[in-house]
Parts: structure tokens; C-alpha cells; sequence
């Protein structure tokens, strides 16, 4: 077939005309935009530590998200104002797996004395909530300000509460899960889930890896708010008091002097990385920080230069990552200079220096104080532990009752 010039012209158009339609809403790889890499560390969990409370040798799908809990209280609730006693009680970490930590080894007096177990926590934190208590953020309580004559002092604020409500601060020494602890049946980091919430994993008694949420104080009080969010005033949660030796919050972040190695610092640098998005998790859901000095030192008695030492090394390894904290809890409740509650020695002074406003031991009352010749609050905290458990069960009966909680997994004394 003969095709004239004029058709000739008119198929090539039609041909131009097809050949664009068809490239339309396709883009040239050379023109496509990417998406940029994240410059924030995030933290999704590898298939080996796909957050599940079976062992990981069990398949088990991925975890959705699920919605957030609406926070308490929410406008509808009238809140009346609170001038009386806020309580503090402190935990340490949870035993997860009572028969390593009660194997009758050199351990477990300590862990029967200063702990309680999984199920003793879990039904402590029931009968706070059933006895009216809510959870208070500590740096809500107290509040530095500038008097009239330009002095810097602290004051106990006004709460506001539902009607009914009683406040409580709880702390929690040492979550750095320290490598003594890791054979003796507690869970040994707390991780990021795929879920993008708190887990933690260890290994449980038969050596099999796990990740759960049922197992440490930190996921276990995050799961009990979500259940119940009239127990935690606004969202929130505990104060997490860090030492720094060997690391914090079950990754190793410290500094050796003794080794100075290029793979040891790698490493401690790779700590650090994965630990940072577990601290700012923690810190968007409530939780917020305090120093427990870095070597876990008694204080009563120390030099001035010991205290200045470590303190130091605990800004720089501890404070540079967790951010500012203006809390200090006292190694075993021993007070700094020996007398802090009437007197206010160099050593006082120096960690006041470094910010810190609010300083805690240890008593079985409540207990607070405002300093009056320079702006710090010294306070109590009240022990919940296997010591409390056996022997202080009347001074506590406003919060839990021992004879209800005790766990009889714990030895026979």
C-alpha cells in the first residue's frame, strides 16, 4: 500500500502523541526524589529480637502498634488543689526468674534483702492503685524560683488531683543491669521492640533468649498504666536513678582506663548509639532521670576530692547521655557531708553547683525538708524490698500488705 505524504506526516504525529500519554506520571530515575537517611538513631528490632514473651525459637508475628491511651486526666475530671504529704517509695530491679536468684549462692541474701520478685511488684503496683495513689512526676513537687532579694530558693508546689487521689513518686536504683546480675535471673537491657515500645530481653533459665514486657520494673509499670491510666497523674511513670560504672540501662557505655583500645572504644561507641534511642523513648513516656553517682560510692565521710571525681565522671559519661537531671539520690541513703539537713557542707555545694536540687536517702517515712540557707530540698524515700517485705509490714499498710504479696518462692529465713 502506497502511503501518501500527507498520511505520512499525520502517523508520526499520532505516534509522538501515543509515545507521550504513555510516559505520563512515570518519572526518569535521574529526576525521582529520595528520601533523605534519618539523621536520629532509631532502633528497629532485628528478627532476633522480635519483641514476644515465648522464647525466640517460636514464631510469632511482628506486633501492630497499637493506639496510645488517652492521657489522665483528661478536661471532664475536676482537680482539687493538694498540699499534703507526697510519699516516695523506691524499687530495685525486679527478679524475674527467683530460682537462679535464690540458688543458695553468695548472691542471695543481697537479692532477698534488696529486691523484690516479678510477682511481688506486679501486685504492689495493684494494691497502689487500688489504695488511691496516683504517680507524680518528682520535678512537679518542687520548684526553684528567685525570692524578692534576688535569692534562689525552692518551694513545695500546690498539686492539682481528681478528688480522691493520693500522690506517690516511685524510683528505681540501679537499672543498669550490672553484669553480676545477669546469671541470677534478671532480664539484662531494655531494647526498643518493633512496636517502637519498651521491652526487655534476657535469657531465661533453660539459656533460651527472650524479649518480654512481663519480666522487668520498667516495661511492667508501662503496661499497668496503659491498663489503668487513672494511676499516673498526666503520664507519669518513675524516676530511673544511674550509676554509671558499667554502663547504663544494660548497655555497656563506659569508659576503661585500663583499656584504651581502638575495638573497646568502637564498642563503647556502638553502646552508646543503641542506647540513645531507649533513653529518649523512656523520656517521652514519662520516665525521667536521676544521678546515683557514677561508682555507686557511699558519700557520708567521702573527700571532697572523691566526690568531685566521680560526679565529674558522672556528667560526662551518665549526664552527657540521659540530659539534665536536677535529682541525686544517695548511694545507700548515705548523706552527702554526713548532715545535709541542717548544714550544708563543700561537697553539698558542689553537686548543688553542678544543678542538682533535690537529694533523697532513705527512711521509713515520709520525709522532706526545704533547705533554708541555699536552694535544695532533702527528702526520704521509703524502701520496698525483701527486708521491708519481712520485717516493716504495719509501717507500710497504707500502700500494699507484705502478708498478701510476699512471694514464698523467696528462701526460708
Amino acid at each position: 500500500m502506497k502511503i501518501n505524504k500527507k498520511m505520512a506526516i499525520l502517523m508520526a504525529v499520532c505516534l509522538l502523541i501515543m509515545v507521550a500519554l504513555t510516559s505520563c506520571g512515570t518519572e526518569s530515575p535521574q529526576t525521582q526524589e529520595e528520601t533523605p537517611p534519618s539523621d536520629t538513631h532509631t532502633a528497629e528490632a532485628p528478627p532476633s529480637e522480635t519483641p514476644t514473651d515465648t522464647p525466640l525459637d517460636t514464631p510469632s508475628p511482628s506486633p501492630s502498634p497499637s493506639p496510645a491511651p488517652p492521657i489522665y486526666p483528661g478536661p471532664e475530671i475536676d482537680l482539687i488543689p493538694y498540699d499534703e504529704v507526697v510519699e516516695h517509695i523506691f524499687f530495685h530491679e525486679v527478679i524475674a526468674y527467683p530460682q537462679l536468684a535464690f540458688d543458695g549462692d553468695s548472691q542471695q541474701k543481697g537479692y532477698d534483702d534488696y529486691m523484690v520478685t516479678v510477682s511481688e511488684y506486679v501486685k504492689i503496683l495493684e494494691s497502689l492503685h487500688r489504695n488511691g495513689f496516683i504517680l507524680v512526676n518528682m520535678n512537679d513537687v518542687w520548684s526553684e524560683y528567685t525570692d524578692d532579694d534576688g535569692i534562689s530558693r525552692m518551694r513545695r508546689n500546690t498539686l492539682m488531683l481528681p478528688e480522691g487521689k493520693k500522690p506517690l513518686i516511685i524510683s528505681f536504683d540501679d537499672i543498669n543491669f550490672y553484669e553480676y546480675m545477669l546469671v541470677d535471673g534478671f532480664m539484662h537491657k531494655l531494647i526498643i521492640g518493633s512496636d517502637g515500645e519498651i521491652w526487655a530481653s534476657g535469657i531465661d533459665p533453660s539459656g533460651v533468649d527472650v524479649i518480654t514486657q512481663d519480666l522487668a520494673a520498667v516495661p511492667i509499670l508501662d503496661k499497668f498504666v496503659k491498663d489503668n491510666p487513672d494511676f499516673s497523674m498526666y503520664g507519669a511513670k518513675g524516676c530511673i536513678a544511674l550509676t554509671g560504672y558499667e554502663g547504663i540501662l544494660g548497655y555497656r557505655t563506659q569508659s576503661d582506663r585500663d583499656n584504651d583500645t581502638a575495638e573497646f572504644r568502637l564498642n563503647r561507641m556502638q553502646e552508646i548509639a543503641r542506647v540513645r534511642p531507649v533513653i529518649d523513648k523512656l523520656k517521652e513516656t514519662g520516665w525521667y532521670f536521676a544521678s546515683h553517682s557514677f561508682g555507686h560510692i557511699s558519700l557520708e565521710g567521702s573527700s571532697l576530692s572523691r566526690v568531685s571525681s566521680d560526679a565529674t565522671r558522672w556528667m560526662d559519661e551518665v549526664g552527657s547521655l540521659i540530659g539534665d537531671t536536677q535529682i541525686f539520690i544517695y548511694p545507700y541513703g548515705s548523706r552527702l557531708d554526713g548532715g545535709d539537713v541542717y548544714s550544708t557542707g563543700p561537697a553539698f555545694r558542689f553537686y548543688h553547683d553542678l544543678g542538682f536540687r533535690m537529694f533523697a536517702s532513705v527512711g521509713y517515712e515520709p520525709f522532706s525538708r526545704i533547705k533554708t540557707d541555699i536552694a535544695a530540698v532533702v527528702c526520704d524515700r521509703m524502701n520496698v524490698d525483701g527486708i521491708a517485705l519481712r520485717g516493716s509490714r504495719t509501717q507500710y499498710l497504707r500502700f500494699y500488705d507484705a502478708t498478701e504479696v510476699f512471694d514464698n518462692a523467696r528462701p526460708t529465713t
